[in-house]
């Protein structure tokens, strides 16, 4: 599978552990459904990015399903987190959101679905660490326009649309400035008290 996948490097990495593009994300190590519903949502027109759409566009479930599994096996070390270029007010802004929400207007914490480790939990939940803020910004602004959507319920476009353009400024910031996990392993199947029903889970 890894001479099958040498498609993917120039843009994901030779061990799927991202490139300097920022908005090409780290495909190691996320949980193998999570990555599956990406590939299929590329290829069925859900997601939309032409390259990766044009890619996909003939292969089979099963063979998806394969290339899933393989980036999910692999454990690359994590990239250096990156440094901030915002203020702490803005950091604290995201980190009050990422692991506690904002009640008062209905945003769940990302820890509510990502895990506190941001680690991610199986089978579909990706963890959020080792990425950079501007693919985060571009991920959460392509549920809020409807560029990337996911099996109904879809609960990021739900979440993405109660943020603020400043809120994404910040979340996105405090997540790419944090460390890589001491453990990269996701949460159990089942163990995190989702706060909203999701497509995605379980798939």
């Amino acid at each position: 599978m890894a001479a099958r996948v040498l498609a993917c490097a120039s843009c994901h990495g030779a061990a799927g552990e991202g490139t300097s593009d920022v908005y090409f994300p780290r495909l190691a190590g996320k949980p193998a459904g999570y990555l599956y519903n990406q590939l299929v949502a590329f290829r069925d027109g859900r997601r939309k990015y032409p390259p990766m759409n044009y890619l996909l566009e003939f292969l089979p479930d099963a063979y998806l399903k394969q290339i899933a599994e393989h980036f999910a096996s692999l454990r690359p070390p994590f990239p250096a987190p990156a440094i901030p270029t915002v203020s702490n007010d803005i950091l604290a802004r995201g980190e009050a959101i990422a692991t506690h929400g904002d009640p008062q207007r209905g945003v769940p914490a990302c820890a509510g679905c990502h895990a506190p480790t941001f680690g991610g939990m199986e089978p579909a939940i990706p963890g959020l660490l080792g990425l950079r803020a501007s693919y985060i910004s571009a991920q959460l602004g392509g549920w809020r326009y409807g560029t990337r959507t996911a099996t109904a319920p879809d609960c990021m476009q739900i979440v993405a649309g109660l943020l603020t353009e400043d809120d994404v400024k910040a979340v996105a910031a405090w997540l790419s400035s944090r460390p890589a996990p001491s453990d990269p392993s996701f949460a159990k199947r089942g163990s995190l008290p989702m706060p909203l029903s999701c497509g995605s889970e379980p798939n």
